[in-house]
């Protein structure tokens, strides 16, 4: 229970510090180093059409490089409708960009905080979903397409991504939140072919629970199970295996671990890894290949600092030439 209560007071945190960085005027810095930008929950695309880096996450700014090593930014890249639920001034976390038929998609989590839609436990629950936003370039502007929802109003959700299965199908990979659920959940919904909106409903494929690295305890200080869902990421090794990496923790400690589907598609069953697959500390992680062709892993550090939570990007190498994820040592871009 303790644990549960700080990941919503930094969710907390993380409100109030992207209300006030919104407010105010970016300016756009150049020849940043990796290193120096905090940003949580990297999302690095290697676009071989212009031949440059685009990354961006929480916080629905965008950052751009030639190298990985020195970056230009921040840049605003979004237009939302401030008539629709996300409102006027929406929170953008977990940004994510995809090309797919050759148009660009924006995934991310918006929130609205003037909307309350549930209280569970005495916490309230805001107005917080997956949505996606198109653009005919990599750097926006990312507009809204013809579907004003992708998931229940009723229901807060985050951290949704893409996965085109091997007919062709797309789906958005999301987490259904523990505030709400009190045991979060990883979950699949189809898109339609321009992804422009969802199809069904949205079908559970594992619970936090399942994992058996995840742990926190419980209002007697007895060990259980986390309940913390974070960050999906899909991927296939070279065999052709499908596995998820995803985020959750261990106590007080952030922490990513993998799944694998024992039928090779999202209907699982999903297998858990028994041992966490990055550093302690590290999460919220995706997987891309340079220009160059290098796998390489994109994640944040998780630290406390002076009682203020820091998040920095980070790269790792990768490796999906065998059976199962192998992530490397550290990945320091060349001059």
């Amino acid at each position: 229970m303790k644990r549960n209560w700080l990941t919503l007071v930094f969710c907390l945190l993380v409100s109030f510090a992207l209300k006030a960085q919104e407010s105010r005027i970016r300016e756009v810095r150049t020849n940043v180093p990796l290193d120096s930008i905090v940003l949580s929950d990297p999302f690095i695309l290697a676009d071989r059409q212009t031949n440059q880096y685009y990354m961006t996450g929480t916080g629905g700014l965008l950052w751009k490089s030639k190298d990985l090593k020195l970056w230009d930014g921040p840049y605003k890249v979004t237009q939302t409708d401030p008539t629709s639920w996300m409102g006027p001034n929406p929170m953008i976390w977990a940004a994510e960009i995809h090309p797919y038929r050759n148009r660009y998609y924006y995934f991310a989590t918006f929130t609205n905080r003037a909307v309350r839609i549930d209280t569970v436990q005495g916490r309230p629950i805001e107005r917080r979903a997956c949505h996606v936003l198109v653009s005919d370039k990599p750097d926006g502007p990312y507009v809204p397409m013809s579907d004003p929802t992708y998931l229940p109003a009723d229901m807060p959700t985050l951290d949704g991504t893409l996965w085109v299965d091997k007919n062709g199908k797309p789906y958005m990979v999301y987490c259904y939140e523990w505030l709400q659920n009190l045991n979060g959940t990883i979950e699949k919904i189809e898109l339609k072919p321009d992804l422009s909106g969802s199809v069904g409903k949205g079908e559970v494929l594992f619970r936090a629970s399942d994992s058996p690295w995840s742990r926190e305890k419980d209002e007697n200080d007895k060990d259980r199970p986390n309940k913390v869902t974070d960050g999906p990421y899909l991927f296939q090794t070279k065999t052709g295996r499908l596995g998820m990496i995803w985020t959750s923790w261990i106590y007080d400690v952030y922490t990513q671990g993998v799944a694998y589907s024992k039928s090779g598609t999202l209907d699982g069953p999903w297998e858990q890894e028994k041992d966490p697959i990055t550093p302690l500390n590290y999460g919220h992680g995706m997987l891309f290949r340079t220009l160059d062709g290098k796998l390489l892993m994109s994640i944040h550090s998780h630290k406390s600092v002076k009682g203020r939570y820091v998040r920095v990007p980070h790269l790792f190498e990768a490796d999906l030439s065998g059976n199962r994820l192998v992530v490397g040592k550290p990945y320091v871009p060349a001059n």
